[in-house]
């Protein structure tokens, strides 16, 4: 196994016109794991991504994905990655077995529907693998989404804002899916402007801010730049999202129930 790391980025700068949108960008990323980019709308996370997806060329620094240098291998660097943006992109029209064979068809891949109804078990979506992606809720549009990036087997995944627009229950169903492509070996870089995002996905979190990293570490090395908790007695109240989780979840079970 190389210990060279999947993603490496040093000196990343980028312009547009007078705007200066990164500033001197550092870090890396270990393969198999987990890298939050965290920041504000505007922060320039999505440069970073569109750079390193060869998509968009720095004005200076250097940028290696897999190995392969962005500017000067690009093709390769397209091999070895798939790109899921902010807004999911499937073919509402087709089920979601025929987007994902479609994918493998353009792919040139031998055996397209043996490779669609593997990433549809992988996400749990079979059963709903002959319905129209219309009659989808946005989590399982999204869960398709990061589905389709996976055909071909890519060993890097970046994710832009993966959850945005979400309802709690789809954006849990889309950590789930992103804890599961890291506990296969899949090297998954994720931005986001949701600290508890980060927090429950991340290896590693790097905060970018006004086009630099002001800080990149574990959740518990970001903690001990605080000063120390107090210890302090709070009557736990549940969140709002544990609410909300637990009476759709009631209903649904009674409402199952009564089916029954």
């Amino acid at each position: 196994m190389t210990t060279q790391p999947a993603i490496h980025v040093q000196g990343l700068e980028k312009s547009y016109k007078t705007l200066k949108v990164l500033r001197g960008v550092d870090f890396d990323v270990a393969r198999g794991s987990i890298f939050a980019l965290l920041g504000s709308n505007g922060a320039g996370k999505t440069t970073v991504v569109k750079i390193l997806s060869t998509l968009l060329k720095a004005d200076a620094g250097t940028a290696g994905v897999n190995g392969f240098d962005v500017t000067g291998q690009a093709a390769n660097v397209r091999e070895s990655i798939s790109l899921t943006g902010q807004f999911a992109a499937v073919d509402e029209i087709l089920s979601g077995r025929e987007n994902l064979v479609l994918v493998a068809r353009l792919r040139h891949l031998k055996g397209p529907g043996e490779i669609a109804d593997d990433l549809l078990a992988r996400f749990s979506l079979t059963d709903a693998g002959a319905r129209r992606v219309s009659t989808y809720s946005g989590g399982m549009r999204r869960r398709l989404d990061i589905a389709m990036s996976l055909v071909g087997n890519p060993s890097v995944i970046f994710l832009d804002e993966p959850t945005t627009g979400l309802d709690p229950e789809g954006r849990l169903e889309v950590w789930q899916a992103i804890r599961e492509l890291a506990g296969q070996g899949t090297t998954v870089l994720l931005t986001t402007q949701y600290l508890d995002e980060a927090e429950q996905l991340a290896d590693r979190i790097a905060i970018l801010h006004e086009g630099r990293i002001i800080v990149n570490g574990t959740l518990a090395e970001l903690k001990q730049l605080l000063p120390p908790a107090k210890l302090e007695y709070v009557e736990k109240q549940p969140t709002l999202e544990e609410v909300f989780l637990a009476l759709v979840g009631a209903r649904k079970a009674t409402a199952s129930s009564e089916e029954r």
